[in-house]
């Protein structure tokens, strides 16, 4: 793996893609790695998608994760694209390479939600959220190993609480959540021969700016479920940087022999 000696911290001299870059916890992810020393391919769509209750982050939210990292003395290269096209994503690693000189890590973090119960749930809102938080984290994972198959590095997948039980009123993102753990870990089995792990991260609710209003209203309607949503310890939400903690030791070489971890940072949310 690379090594900087220009740079100091837990991930220092690390060049690491980030999905979903612009603003919740990819911004987070970013900053926090920054401050550690990583140099940062960020990347995000920066357009609404139809189907979303939620408005997405914009170009100038892009911008201004590039500055803090900038801010932090370290390199930060922005890409507008969509994780949904695997080749787009494949070019901007490969772009991102060429200008950084080597990949040693990536965060599939880029995620969208849906709120329904099981019978107003449309095909649309399960191809939308699969198409995202599943097809998107591989793409992710397709477009950086060939460029960590020599030397190594980490794939990091941000699942979900949701994707270790069963969370109601999304079944599409808690089924895409579950996928993620089943092929990461068909993945750090493939992949350990070359030294790369592959792990998965599994927040509680944060807050960020992917909160449909309308998951409120279904949960009121639907009392007898609020107990599977409560966390055990007294937090209701936890904080962006919480999870952005779990990314730095899964990126940094503090983690060198975890591979196939489904690191919960749930507040204890599983455990009820």
């Amino acid at each position: 793996m690379n090594s900087d000696s220009g740079s100091t911290g837990r991930a220092a001299g690390k060049r690491v893609l980030i999905t979903g870059a612009a603003r919740g916890l990819g911004r987070s992810h970013a900053v926090r790695l920054a401050e550690e020393g990583a140099d940062l391919v960020l990347v995000d769509i920066c357009a609404p998608l139809g189907g979303l209750d939620y408005p997405l982050a914009t170009e100038e939210d892009l911008a201004e994760t590039a500055r803090l990292v900038r801010e932090r003395g370290r390199t930060a290269l922005t890409y507008v694209t969509d994780v949904r096209d695997d080749d787009a994503l494949k070019s901007v690693a490969d772009e991102a390479v060429s200008q950084l000189g080597g990949l040693d890590a990536a965060v599939a973090n880029a995620g969208v939600l849906t709120t329904g119960t099981w019978d107003t749930t449309t095909a649309e809102q399960w191809r939308l959220v699969t198409d995202v938080n599943l097809i998107g984290v591989w793409n992710t994972c397709a477009a950086a190993i060939p460029h960590l198959v020599e030397r190594g590095g980490s794939l990091v997948n941000i699942s979900s609480s949701a994707g270790i039980k069963g969370t109601p009123l999304h079944l599409p993102y808690t089924a895409a959540k579950h996928g993620i753990v089943g092929m990461s870990l068909a993945l750090a089995n493939e992949l350990a021969a070359q030294n790369i792990r592959v792990n998965t991260v599994h927040p509680t609710g944060v807050a960020t700016g992917m909160a449909p209003a309308s998951l409120h209203q279904h949960i009121e309607a639907r009392p007898d479920l609020v107990p599977i949503f409560l966390n055990a310890l007294p937090a209701p939400l936890i904080e962006a940087s919480d999870v952005s903690n779990a990314v730095l030791f899964l990126v940094s070489d503090e983690s060198r022999y975890v591979t196939g971890l489904e690191f919960k940072v749930d507040a204890g949310v599983t455990i009820r």
